[in-house]
């Protein structure tokens, strides 16, 4: 395990390494020549491009749904054993390079993320390793992925902890630190600084400023909550468009519009953050339709409002149309905009630069990153790492707490798993809902039980009860519908009555079960039904038709040899 942990991360450093060198070079080629005191009309056509040549690649070359990337990893641990398609290995950053380099407003750490978790899996399956050893790959690669790509190697494992697996031991945090240090080390050599966000501090923390610190907490948090909501309802608008041309043509011409009107949502925006790190906020309009504001404080700010308000919008038309990136790279810019957007207001109302800009910039970055990703630690270690040192490290903790916080009293689950575990195919922290949601219902139902037609006689139904081994026999009609069941118990003081096993119909004697399952169903579903009726044995019915009887004796048989199975791969 230590070994292929450090491979696995050697390669997803590599993997790191050439996606942002391949979105680079692209987006230099496209916007090279563009001139800063004129609004550029090619941010019309680039993202309509990209959006479409990826949903091409997608739907004939790769044949996957792309999505949230984030959400694909955990239903492959949730659902799949830890088995990613060998695809995954390559085709997020194909799709992610074209998506981000033509304008696409997404981040390349999920991309980046489900390529290093796809080596891990496959890697894990190439030794033949167990479900438990396959899930802790993937959490190497989360983990060397995002330490590469940001050179901060402690944010990757407490990442890969933190959101990929949500239970850990301490010993499986070994090969999560190695994977991490030897990704970190293939982007120092191969990088050096020059890795995606990078930010040396110059102005110092003052216990002045925790009530701005305070305040900005709460109002990160309401912005990340802003930005779930718009990222859920666009989808859901998004997905009601069927046609698979359609979307892509609207999703790139509204990406292309708001681009074209607000240019600081192009790509992933690291280079805004920069600019305003920098001191250098006159460059939001640079290259837009309002250049001539561009030394008006008031517009900027507004202007810097509309970017906030519309980043989340360009965000979800991206990964809906049929784009491939992650939620990743918008929250830290989001988060670093409402920072410069709250320091730059507080010091308007004041009239003296009483507030750090750049330090507000990474504290915001932090809270809105830490409210959407519902990952408080990975984001506060993140920005520790980015700037590094520990110098905000109180700021920090404090507004990333506050942000998560006040995230989670609107959006119980992040934007990674809501869907998830409303569908039912992500339990957290419950190792009973986990277990179960690993029994296969298909494969426990019982088909061996004796069935008879409603118009039978007794005398035929007492002929079965010679041969079955049950003590329970379906009634079922000529439709292969179930119409009702009979156990031993209803005819056990007349069974051996000639008069009544000739004259007595089946369908006199049936009656209904008390609750019935379907093939698709959850486990705790079926559960659920089996203690409120208090029965051992519930027939299965799909569409209409009878399939078998599922029993509890069965799943909890079932149930114990998964919790071995379990327990054996985690020692």
């Amino acid at each position: 395990m230590l070994i292929l942990s450090g491979l696995v991360g050697l390669i997803a450093g590599l993997a790191a390494v050439l996606l942002k060198a391949s979105v680079h070079y692209i987006q230099a080629f496209l916007t090279s020549g563009f001139q800063k005191d004129y609004a550029n009309y090619l941010y019309l056509s680039y993202p309509l491009i990209g959006i479409v040549v990826v949903s091409i690649l997608t739907r004939y070359i790769f044949r996957e749904r792309l999505g949230h990337g984030i959400t694909t990893i955990l239903y492959a641990i949730s659902k799949k054993s830890s088995i990613m398609r060998k695809t995954s290995m390559y085709s997020r950053m194909i799709t992610s390079a074209v998506t981000v380099g033509l304008g696409g407003s997404v981040g390349l750490e999920a991309p980046i993320v489900v390529t290093g978790s796809a080596i891990g899996s496959n890697f894990g399956r190439l030794m033949h390793l167990g479900y438990r050893r396959r899930s802790l790959l993937i959490g190497c690669g989360a983990a060397g992925a995002i330490s590469a790509i940001f050179n901060s190697p402690i944010a990757g494992v407490i990442f890969a902890v933190e959101v990929i697996l949500t239970e850990v031991t301490i010993a499986a945090l070994v090969p999560l630190i190695i994977s991490s240090v030897f990704a970190s080390l293939i982007s120092l050599t191969l990088l050096g600084d020059d890795v995606l966000f990078s930010f040396k501090l110059k102005d110092p923390f003052t216990a002045g400023d925790v009530p701005f610190y305070v305040l900005l907490g709460l109002i990160c948090g309401l912005v990340s909550v802003y930005f779930t909501r718009v990222n859920y309802k666009i989808d859901s608008w998004i997905s009601k468009i069927k046609d698979d041309l359609r979307k892509p043509l609207f999703g790139g011409l509204a990406l292309g519009l708001i681009i074209f009107v607000f240019p600081p949502i192009y790509g992933e925006g690291y280079r805004t953050i920069k600019s305003l790190l920098a001191g250098a906020e006159q460059e939001l309009l640079s290259q837009s339709l309002f250049f001539g504001e561009i030394n008006n404080t008031a517009f900027i700010l507004v202007f810097t409002l509309g970017v906030i308000l519309i980043k989340p919008m360009a965000s979800a038309i991206t990964i809906g149309a049929g784009g491939s990136g992650g939620i990743f790279a918008p929250s830290l810019f989001i988060g670093g905009v409402t920072g410069f957007l709250f320091a730059s207001v507080v010091n308007l109302i004041y009239g003296a630069p009483i507030l750090s800009p750049s330090n507000f910039i990474l504290v915001g970055m932090c809270g809105v990153m830490s409210g959407v990703l519902h990952a408080p630690l990975t984001a506060i270690f993140l920005i520790a790492e980015i700037t590094s040192g520990y110098t905000l490290f109180v700021p920090l903790m404090l507004v990333s707490a506050l942000a998560f916080s006040a995230n989670s009293y609107f959006e119980k689950h992040s934007l990674y798993t809501k869907h998830l575990i409303e569908k039912g195919d992500l339990i957290q922290y419950d190792r009973d809902r986990q277990v179960l949601s690993l029994i296969n219902l298909k494969k426990i139902v019982e088909v061996d039980l004796l069935v008879i037609k409603p118009d039978a006689k007794l005398g035929e139904l007492v002929e079965l009860v010679k041969k079955s081994h049950r003590n329970i026999f379906p009634v079922v009609n000529v439709n292969q519908e179930l119409v009702g069941i009979v156990t031993l118990d209803d005819i056990r003081e007349i069974m051996f009555d000639a008069e009544a096993q000739e004259n007595i119909l089946v369908q006199s004697i049936m009656h209904k079960p008390p609750a019935e399952v379907t093939p698709h169903e959850n486990m705790q579903s079926v559960m659920s039904k089996f203690e409120v009726t208090g029965a051992w044995n519930l027939p299965v019915i799909e569409e209409g038709k009878y399939i078998g009887f599922i029993s509890k004796s069965r799943i909890f048989n079932t149930y114990r040899k998964k919790l071995i199975r379990q327990t054996k791969e985690s020692e």
